[in-house]
Protein backbone atom coordinates (compact mmCIF):
# COMPACT_ATOMS: atom_id res chain seq x y z
CA UNK A 1 0.00 0.00 0.00
CA UNK A 2 1.11 3.46 -0.99
CA UNK A 3 -0.08 6.57 1.56
CA UNK A 4 -1.47 9.44 -0.83
CA UNK A 5 -1.98 12.90 0.10
CA UNK A 6 -5.23 14.91 -0.34
CA UNK A 7 -5.03 18.51 -0.64
CA UNK A 8 -8.30 20.82 -0.64
CA UNK A 9 -7.08 24.26 -2.25
CA UNK A 10 -9.13 27.16 -3.13
CA UNK A 11 -9.89 27.06 -7.18
CA UNK A 12 -7.24 29.90 -7.98
CA UNK A 13 -4.33 30.89 -9.66
CA UNK A 14 -0.63 29.85 -8.40
CA UNK A 15 -2.26 27.52 -5.93
CA UNK A 16 -0.82 24.47 -7.17
CA UNK A 17 2.39 26.67 -7.31
CA UNK A 18 2.14 27.16 -3.43
CA UNK A 19 1.94 23.89 -2.78
CA UNK A 20 4.49 22.78 -5.18
CA UNK A 21 6.82 25.37 -3.66
CA UNK A 22 6.06 24.39 0.02
CA UNK A 23 6.71 20.74 -0.73
CA UNK A 24 10.17 21.59 -2.56
CA UNK A 25 11.48 24.11 0.65
CA UNK A 26 10.68 20.38 2.71
CA UNK A 27 12.67 18.34 0.28
CA UNK A 28 9.26 16.19 -0.58
CA UNK A 29 9.21 14.62 -3.83
CA UNK A 30 6.33 14.12 -5.63
CA UNK A 31 6.03 10.90 -7.34
CA UNK A 32 2.73 11.23 -8.90
CA UNK A 33 -0.36 13.29 -8.57
CA UNK A 34 -3.87 14.26 -9.99
CA UNK A 35 -6.05 17.47 -9.53
CA UNK A 36 -9.59 17.52 -9.65
CA UNK A 37 -11.52 20.60 -9.97
CA UNK A 38 -14.77 22.64 -8.74
CA UNK A 39 -15.87 26.07 -9.20
CA UNK A 40 -14.43 27.24 -6.21
CA UNK A 41 -12.23 24.33 -4.28
CA UNK A 42 -10.27 21.30 -6.15
CA UNK A 43 -8.34 18.34 -4.95
CA UNK A 44 -5.05 17.86 -5.42
CA UNK A 45 -4.19 14.05 -5.02
CA UNK A 46 -0.36 12.75 -4.66
CA UNK A 47 1.82 10.02 -4.00
CA UNK A 48 4.73 11.56 -2.04
CA UNK A 49 8.11 10.14 -0.80
CA UNK A 50 7.66 11.69 2.73
CA UNK A 51 3.75 11.62 3.40
CA UNK A 52 3.97 12.58 7.40
CA UNK A 53 5.88 15.74 6.76
CA UNK A 54 3.69 16.61 3.43
CA UNK A 55 0.90 17.08 5.73
CA UNK A 56 2.19 18.22 8.60
CA UNK A 57 4.18 21.54 6.90
CA UNK A 58 0.88 21.92 4.46
CA UNK A 59 -1.58 22.11 7.82
CA UNK A 60 0.87 24.43 9.22
CA UNK A 61 0.75 26.57 5.97
CA UNK A 62 -3.42 26.20 6.39
CA UNK A 63 -4.14 24.16 4.29
CA UNK A 64 -6.61 21.31 4.71
CA UNK A 65 -5.38 17.77 3.82
CA UNK A 66 -5.38 14.25 4.86
CA UNK A 67 -3.53 10.69 4.50
CA UNK A 68 -5.44 8.00 2.24
CA UNK A 69 -4.48 4.08 1.86
CA UNK A 70 -4.04 3.39 -2.43
CA UNK A 71 -2.42 0.85 -4.01
CA UNK A 72 0.02 1.50 -6.91
CA UNK A 73 -0.11 -1.15 -9.52
CA UNK A 74 3.05 -1.89 -11.32
CA UNK A 75 1.83 -2.59 -15.09
CA UNK A 76 3.25 -3.82 -18.36
CA UNK A 77 4.06 -0.90 -20.51
CA UNK A 78 1.72 -2.37 -23.67
CA UNK A 79 -1.33 -1.89 -25.27
CA UNK A 80 -4.41 -3.51 -23.16
CA UNK A 81 -2.17 -3.58 -19.94
CA UNK A 82 -4.64 -1.28 -17.97
CA UNK A 83 -7.52 -3.13 -19.63
CA UNK A 84 -6.66 -6.02 -18.37
CA UNK A 85 -6.29 -4.98 -14.75
CA UNK A 86 -10.10 -3.16 -15.14
CA UNK A 87 -10.99 -6.39 -16.13
CA UNK A 88 -9.35 -8.50 -13.07
CA UNK A 89 -11.00 -6.14 -11.19
CA UNK A 90 -14.45 -6.27 -12.36
CA UNK A 91 -13.84 -9.92 -12.43
CA UNK A 92 -13.09 -9.60 -8.42
CA UNK A 93 -16.13 -7.80 -7.83
CA UNK A 94 -13.68 -4.95 -6.98
CA UNK A 95 -15.21 -0.86 -7.54
CA UNK A 96 -12.51 1.42 -8.17
CA UNK A 97 -13.06 5.18 -6.98
CA UNK A 98 -10.59 6.71 -8.67
CA UNK A 99 -7.14 6.01 -10.82
CA UNK A 100 -4.04 8.14 -12.02
CA UNK A 101 -0.87 7.35 -13.70
CA UNK A 102 2.73 7.78 -12.22
CA UNK A 103 5.80 5.92 -13.06
CA UNK A 104 8.08 3.49 -10.86
CA UNK A 105 11.37 6.04 -11.23
CA UNK A 106 13.94 2.60 -11.07
CA UNK A 107 12.16 0.65 -13.23
CA UNK A 108 10.02 3.13 -15.85
CA UNK A 109 7.19 1.00 -15.70
CA UNK A 110 4.10 2.66 -15.45
CA UNK A 111 1.90 2.39 -11.83
CA UNK A 112 -1.72 2.37 -11.65
CA UNK A 113 -2.30 4.06 -8.21
CA UNK A 114 -6.33 3.27 -7.01
CA UNK A 115 -8.22 4.30 -4.73
CA UNK A 116 -10.74 1.57 -3.51
CA UNK A 117 -12.64 0.26 -0.32
CA UNK A 118 -10.98 -2.36 1.44
CA UNK A 119 -7.54 -1.46 0.49
CA UNK A 120 -5.78 -4.77 1.93
CA UNK A 121 -8.52 -7.33 0.76
CA UNK A 122 -7.78 -5.73 -2.92
CA UNK A 123 -4.00 -5.57 -2.05
CA UNK A 124 -4.12 -9.35 -1.33
CA UNK A 125 -6.50 -10.35 -4.49
CA UNK A 126 -4.52 -8.78 -7.14
CA UNK A 127 -1.15 -10.12 -5.91
CA UNK A 128 -2.96 -13.44 -5.86
CA UNK A 129 -3.63 -12.64 -9.56
CA UNK A 130 -0.15 -12.29 -10.04
CA UNK A 131 0.10 -7.94 -10.19
CA UNK A 132 3.15 -6.14 -8.63
CA UNK A 133 2.11 -3.30 -6.12
CA UNK A 134 4.32 -0.99 -3.86
CA UNK A 135 4.73 -0.81 -0.79
CA UNK A 136 5.65 2.25 1.06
Amino acid sequence: MLKQVSIYAENKKGAFLEITSLLKEYHVNILGSVTNDSAEYGIIRMVVDQPEIAVDKLKAAGYMCRVTLVLGVELDDHVGALNQLLRSCLESNINIDYIYLCYNRSTGMPIMVMHTEGVPEVESCLKSLGYTLLEA
